[in-house]
Protein backbone atom coordinates (compact mmCIF):
# COMPACT_ATOMS: atom_id res chain seq x y z
CA UNK A 1 0.00 0.00 0.00
CA UNK A 2 1.14 3.46 -0.71
CA UNK A 3 -0.32 6.58 0.61
CA UNK A 4 -2.95 4.80 3.28
CA UNK A 5 -3.27 8.50 4.62
CA UNK A 6 -1.68 11.40 6.25
CA UNK A 7 -2.85 12.84 9.07
CA UNK A 8 -2.24 13.08 13.08
CA UNK A 9 -3.93 13.00 16.52
CA UNK A 10 -3.19 13.77 19.80
CA UNK A 11 -3.29 10.34 22.23
CA UNK A 12 -6.73 9.81 23.43
CA UNK A 13 -7.03 8.95 27.11
CA UNK A 14 -9.78 6.39 25.53
CA UNK A 15 -7.61 4.45 23.02
CA UNK A 16 -5.09 1.87 24.11
CA UNK A 17 -1.81 1.45 22.40
CA UNK A 18 -1.35 -1.22 20.13
CA UNK A 19 2.05 -3.41 21.67
CA UNK A 20 3.28 -4.11 17.76
CA UNK A 21 3.48 0.02 17.99
CA UNK A 22 6.77 0.18 20.33
CA UNK A 23 7.49 3.49 18.49
CA UNK A 24 4.17 5.62 18.95
CA UNK A 25 5.58 8.67 19.80
CA UNK A 26 8.00 9.33 17.21
CA UNK A 27 5.43 7.76 14.75
CA UNK A 28 2.80 10.18 15.83
CA UNK A 29 5.10 12.73 14.86
CA UNK A 30 6.00 11.99 11.88
CA UNK A 31 1.87 11.03 11.29
CA UNK A 32 1.33 14.92 12.16
CA UNK A 33 4.68 15.84 9.27
CA UNK A 34 2.31 13.67 6.71
CA UNK A 35 -0.80 15.50 7.26
CA UNK A 36 0.71 19.12 6.60
CA UNK A 37 2.09 17.14 4.04
CA UNK A 38 -1.57 16.06 2.67
CA UNK A 39 -2.94 19.42 3.86
CA UNK A 40 -0.76 21.19 1.27
CA UNK A 41 -0.30 18.66 -1.69
CA UNK A 42 -2.03 15.66 -1.57
CA UNK A 43 -5.42 16.74 -0.97
CA UNK A 44 -5.87 19.66 -3.13
CA UNK A 45 -3.97 17.65 -5.79
CA UNK A 46 -6.39 15.09 -5.23
CA UNK A 47 -9.61 17.53 -5.38
CA UNK A 48 -7.73 18.43 -8.91
CA UNK A 49 -7.77 14.42 -10.27
CA UNK A 50 -11.06 14.15 -8.95
CA UNK A 51 -12.44 17.48 -11.04
CA UNK A 52 -10.85 15.07 -14.24
CA UNK A 53 -13.55 13.72 -16.68
CA UNK A 54 -14.15 10.08 -15.48
CA UNK A 55 -12.44 8.52 -18.55
CA UNK A 56 -9.30 10.25 -17.79
CA UNK A 57 -9.21 9.31 -14.09
CA UNK A 58 -9.45 5.82 -15.30
CA UNK A 59 -7.16 5.69 -17.36
CA UNK A 60 -4.30 7.21 -15.06
CA UNK A 61 -5.54 4.57 -12.78
CA UNK A 62 -5.15 1.71 -15.02
CA UNK A 63 -1.81 3.11 -15.69
CA UNK A 64 -0.91 3.11 -11.93
CA UNK A 65 -1.81 -0.37 -11.81
CA UNK A 66 -0.36 -1.07 -14.85
CA UNK A 67 3.56 0.03 -13.70
CA UNK A 68 2.84 -2.95 -10.43
CA UNK A 69 2.31 -5.91 -12.67
CA UNK A 70 6.18 -6.58 -13.58
CA UNK A 71 6.25 -6.61 -9.60
CA UNK A 72 3.09 -8.57 -9.14
CA UNK A 73 4.70 -11.33 -11.82
CA UNK A 74 8.20 -11.40 -9.67
CA UNK A 75 6.43 -12.08 -6.62
CA UNK A 76 3.82 -14.34 -7.26
CA UNK A 77 6.56 -16.51 -8.81
CA UNK A 78 8.56 -16.37 -5.66
CA UNK A 79 5.12 -17.34 -4.09
CA UNK A 80 4.21 -20.21 -6.15
CA UNK A 81 1.58 -18.16 -7.53
CA UNK A 82 2.31 -18.88 -11.11
CA UNK A 83 -1.63 -18.56 -12.57
CA UNK A 84 -1.34 -15.12 -11.05
CA UNK A 85 2.20 -14.57 -12.34
CA UNK A 86 1.09 -15.19 -15.79
CA UNK A 87 -2.03 -13.17 -15.52
CA UNK A 88 -0.32 -9.78 -14.82
CA UNK A 89 2.73 -10.57 -17.20
CA UNK A 90 0.26 -11.01 -19.66
CA UNK A 91 -1.98 -7.63 -18.88
CA UNK A 92 1.46 -5.82 -18.85
CA UNK A 93 2.58 -7.25 -22.39
CA UNK A 94 -0.82 -6.58 -24.01
CA UNK A 95 -1.73 -3.18 -22.46
CA UNK A 96 1.78 -2.03 -22.47
CA UNK A 97 0.59 -1.10 -26.47
CA UNK A 98 -1.35 2.12 -24.45
CA UNK A 99 1.49 2.00 -21.42
CA UNK A 100 -1.33 0.80 -19.47
CA UNK A 101 -3.83 3.71 -19.72
CA UNK A 102 -6.26 1.75 -21.35
CA UNK A 103 -7.21 -2.15 -20.65
CA UNK A 104 -6.81 -3.98 -23.64
CA UNK A 105 -7.99 -7.51 -22.18
CA UNK A 106 -11.59 -6.68 -21.24
CA UNK A 107 -10.36 -8.53 -17.98
CA UNK A 108 -12.58 -8.09 -15.10
CA UNK A 109 -10.74 -9.23 -12.66
CA UNK A 110 -6.80 -7.84 -12.38
CA UNK A 111 -4.10 -10.00 -10.96
CA UNK A 112 -4.18 -9.70 -7.68
CA UNK A 113 -1.45 -7.49 -6.34
CA UNK A 114 1.68 -8.89 -4.76
CA UNK A 115 4.41 -7.27 -3.38
CA UNK A 116 8.25 -8.51 -1.76
CA UNK A 117 6.47 -8.23 1.96
CA UNK A 118 4.00 -10.39 1.02
CA UNK A 119 6.77 -12.65 -0.05
CA UNK A 120 8.52 -12.26 2.68
CA UNK A 121 5.67 -13.38 5.01
CA UNK A 122 4.76 -16.57 3.28
CA UNK A 123 8.50 -17.37 3.94
CA UNK A 124 7.63 -16.98 7.44
CA UNK A 125 9.90 -14.02 8.09
CA UNK A 126 8.39 -11.57 11.15
CA UNK A 127 6.47 -8.39 10.72
CA UNK A 128 8.71 -6.63 12.90
CA UNK A 129 7.59 -3.19 14.69
CA UNK A 130 4.71 -1.07 13.09
CA UNK A 131 6.24 2.22 11.73
CA UNK A 132 5.41 5.47 9.84
CA UNK A 133 7.69 6.46 7.07
CA UNK A 134 7.49 10.06 6.01
CA UNK A 135 5.77 10.67 3.02
CA UNK A 136 5.00 6.76 2.64
CA UNK A 137 3.19 6.77 5.82
CA UNK A 138 2.39 3.29 7.88
CA UNK A 139 3.61 -0.09 7.32
CA UNK A 140 5.66 -2.70 9.25
CA UNK A 141 9.40 -3.44 9.05
CA UNK A 142 8.67 -5.82 6.91
CA UNK A 143 6.25 -3.82 4.32
CA UNK A 144 9.04 -1.42 4.24
CA UNK A 145 11.67 -3.28 3.49
CA UNK A 146 9.63 -5.03 0.71
CA UNK A 147 8.89 -1.70 -0.58
CA UNK A 148 12.57 -0.83 -1.12
CA UNK A 149 13.39 -4.80 -2.82
CA UNK A 150 9.89 -4.11 -5.29
CA UNK A 151 11.68 -0.33 -5.77
CA UNK A 152 15.13 -1.50 -6.39
CA UNK A 153 14.07 -4.35 -8.14
CA UNK A 154 11.36 -3.19 -10.59
CA UNK A 155 12.10 -5.28 -14.00
CA UNK A 156 11.15 -1.63 -15.18
CA UNK A 157 14.32 -0.41 -14.26
CA UNK A 158 16.65 -3.07 -16.34
CA UNK A 159 15.22 -2.04 -19.55
CA UNK A 160 17.31 0.32 -20.40
CA UNK A 161 15.02 2.50 -22.63
CA UNK A 162 14.35 6.03 -21.28
CA UNK A 163 10.93 5.53 -21.65
CA UNK A 164 10.73 2.71 -19.02
CA UNK A 165 12.38 4.94 -16.74
CA UNK A 166 10.23 8.09 -16.94
CA UNK A 167 7.49 5.56 -16.27
CA UNK A 168 9.34 4.03 -13.01
CA UNK A 169 9.89 7.30 -12.01
CA UNK A 170 6.44 8.32 -12.27
CA UNK A 171 4.91 5.31 -10.90
CA UNK A 172 5.00 5.95 -7.31
CA UNK A 173 3.46 9.75 -7.19
CA UNK A 174 1.02 8.74 -9.95
CA UNK A 175 -0.03 5.85 -7.74
CA UNK A 176 0.06 7.97 -4.78
CA UNK A 177 -2.25 10.55 -6.42
CA UNK A 178 -4.66 8.06 -7.87
CA UNK A 179 -5.06 6.17 -4.85
CA UNK A 180 -5.76 9.39 -2.81
CA UNK A 181 -8.14 10.57 -5.37
CA UNK A 182 -10.01 7.20 -5.47
CA UNK A 183 -10.50 6.95 -1.69
CA UNK A 184 -11.14 10.95 -1.32
CA UNK A 185 -14.26 10.48 0.82
CA UNK A 186 -12.98 7.84 3.04
CA UNK A 187 -9.61 9.43 3.67
CA UNK A 188 -11.12 12.79 4.59
CA UNK A 189 -13.42 11.19 6.72
CA UNK A 190 -10.74 8.97 9.23
CA UNK A 191 -8.45 12.74 8.96
CA UNK A 192 -11.77 15.19 10.20
CA UNK A 193 -14.14 12.79 11.75
CA UNK A 194 -11.96 10.01 14.00
CA UNK A 195 -11.75 10.62 17.80
CA UNK A 196 -7.73 9.58 17.15
CA UNK A 197 -7.01 9.28 13.40
CA UNK A 198 -3.58 8.03 14.18
CA UNK A 199 -5.22 4.98 16.04
CA UNK A 200 -7.81 4.44 13.11
CA UNK A 201 -5.51 4.20 10.42
CA UNK A 202 -3.27 2.19 12.18
CA UNK A 203 -6.07 -0.76 12.95
CA UNK A 204 -7.12 -0.43 9.39
CA UNK A 205 -3.78 -0.78 8.34
CA UNK A 206 -3.42 -3.92 9.92
CA UNK A 207 -6.56 -5.33 8.84
CA UNK A 208 -5.99 -4.81 5.22
CA UNK A 209 -2.47 -6.20 5.52
CA UNK A 210 -3.59 -9.10 7.91
CA UNK A 211 -6.31 -9.60 5.02
CA UNK A 212 -3.63 -9.98 2.10
CA UNK A 213 -1.57 -12.11 4.51
CA UNK A 214 -4.44 -14.71 5.30
CA UNK A 215 -5.20 -14.55 1.76
CA UNK A 216 -1.39 -15.72 0.88
CA UNK A 217 -2.17 -18.44 3.08
CA UNK A 218 -5.53 -19.85 1.59
CA UNK A 219 -5.72 -23.31 -0.19
CA UNK A 220 -8.75 -21.58 -1.99
CA UNK A 221 -8.56 -21.33 -5.77
CA UNK A 222 -7.71 -17.36 -5.97
CA UNK A 223 -9.74 -15.12 -7.83
CA UNK A 224 -6.90 -14.04 -10.22
CA UNK A 225 -6.62 -17.78 -10.78
CA UNK A 226 -10.26 -18.26 -12.17
CA UNK A 227 -9.41 -15.15 -13.95
CA UNK A 228 -6.65 -16.28 -15.90
CA UNK A 229 -8.45 -19.78 -16.84
CA UNK A 230 -10.79 -17.56 -18.13
CA UNK A 231 -8.66 -15.54 -20.13
CA UNK A 232 -7.10 -19.49 -21.77
CA UNK A 233 -11.26 -20.27 -22.24
CA UNK A 234 -11.29 -17.19 -24.34
CA UNK A 235 -8.13 -17.19 -26.70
Amino acid sequence: MTLVLAGCSATSPEIVSDNRDPYENTNRKVFEFNMAVDDVVLEPVARGYRALPDGVQTALTNHATWTSYPSTAVNSTFQGKYENAALATIQFLINGLTLGFADLTENDDDPEPEDFGQTMAVWNVPQGDYVVMPLLGPGTTRSHVGWVVDAVTNPLGFMGEPTADTIRMASTPTSIVTFRGNNYEQINDIKYNAIDPYAKTRSLYFQYRDGQIVGLNSAAPSDADKAFDDFLDEN
